[in-house]
């Protein structure tokens, strides 16, 4: 709970950062624009107030995110965050295409601006100004893993570009008497455009699920195959309810003799290890049992997995049983994505197993690669 509080503290700490400075920049370039008559300054300092809005948005978003879990939600409401990242896309997004518009009015327009040296210093130090602070909300959001500050971020360090393009096109009249800002004001435009879209996309893909960060699963699978008695770990699920909160399960292999007097004491730890180490809640742990006690089931399993590897789809065979008095075997196979039909790479598995083994029934399920690259 402190680490939470902590994290809430530094978003909002440099969220209001960001409104202070923002608001400042804002001010300062909308009179040097209206007094010069330069849509595109004018056009920067509204930028500047919908990066402000961005701020409070992220702080809004960080206080209902950090609300206790309740009976109506009881994993929380940590993916609030991604709602308020997607909200400060959109912004980012309706500041591209309504600066679009005003640029192109003012192409067909065109207007003749007048350039002050005051006013050019103030937008030249807007652009240091917006370096740092981009720089720096950027690498704090990354710190905390917070996606509406990173957004905020990219979008502070894109306005830093959009002020040195101003001053350019300033730079160009004041030498050549040529007028460019408007057209580099559309120019301008389509950047926040795709930089809206871009964020956009990438917090849709957040909220829509996405495969689990590979080296925190490889983590979680070696702190669960640090106990002696667990042979593999397999089946890893995060589910992800805002950011650094996962719920998940995963299957053990163990020895099949092994009685639930020992198991029960050992998935406990393996919970509690986890959650303390990965701030990862295991809510479900499955068990494979593995044969141990004879040698020619140990064989059949390593033959069985040699048939699998021939496959260039499968990429892992696990909890592999076999019952001779049953005459059956079962086990699992991770198919790839990249197979045209998965469950025809099944089949072609387990006609491969039977022509070994024709005396035994396989049984063999499909398990889908959710947290770790397997192929990599």
């Amino acid at each position: 709970m402190d680490k939470d509080i902590s994290r809430d503290k530094v978003i909002i700490r440099t969220s209001i950062i960001g409104i202070l400075a923002n608001i400042f920049l804002a001010a300062f370039k909308a009179v040097v624009g209206l007094t010069s008559n330069s849509i595109a300054i004018v056009m920067d300092a509204v930028n500047n107030l919908s990066d402000a809005a961005s701020s409070v948005i992220t702080i809004i978003g960080t206080k209902l995110a950090g609300r206790p879990a309740d009976k109506k939600h009881p994993f929380g409401y940590g993916r609030i965050e991604y709602l308020s990242a997607m909200v400060i896309s959109l912004l980012v997004l309706y500041a591209g295409v309504t600066a679009f518009v005003e640029s192109v009015k003012k192409i067909i327009n065109p207007d003749t601006p007048d350039y002050g040296t005051v006013g050019l210093i103030i937008v030249a130090v807007a652009v240091v100004v917006k370096i740092v602070l981009g720089t720096y909300v950027k690498r704090v959001g990354v710190k905390v893993n917070s996606g509406s500050l990173i957004n905020s971020g990219e979008d502070a360090k894109l306005d830093s570009v959009i002020s040195a393009s101003t001053l350019a096109a300033a730079a160009i009249y004041l030498i050549f008497h040529i007028s460019l800002e408007a057209w580099l004001g559309a120019i301008i435009a389509l950047v926040i455009v795709k930089a809206g879209i871009d964020m956009l996309r990438e917090t849709l893909s957040q909220i829509l699920g996405e495969r689990a960060d590979a080296q925190l699963a490889r983590d979680i699978k070696e702190a669960v195959t640090s106990y002696p008695q667990i042979s593999g770990a397999y089946d890893l699920v995060l589910h992800n309810y805002g950011p650094d909160a996962y719920n998940g399960s995963i299957h053990i292999e163990v020895p099949d003799d092994m009685p639930a007097s020992e198991l029960d004491p050992l998935i406990r730890k393996i919970t509690m290890d986890v959650y303390q180490k990965h701030n990862v809640a295991l809510t479900g742990i499955s068990i494979y049992s593995r044969n141990m006690r004879d040698p020619e089931n140990v064989a059949v399993r390593e033959k069985i997995e040699e048939i699998a590897a021939q496959n260039p789809y499968v990429l892992q065979m696990h909890g592999f049983y076999i019952d001779t008095a049953a005459k059956t075997m079962r086990f699992d196979i991770v198919v790839s994505f990249d197979a045209k039909d998965r469950r025809q790479v099944c089949q072609e598995i387990r006609e491969a197993v039977s022509k070994e083994y024709p005396d035994y029934t396989i049984q063999i399920t499909i398990d889908t690669d959710f947290s770790e690259e397997t192929e990599e």
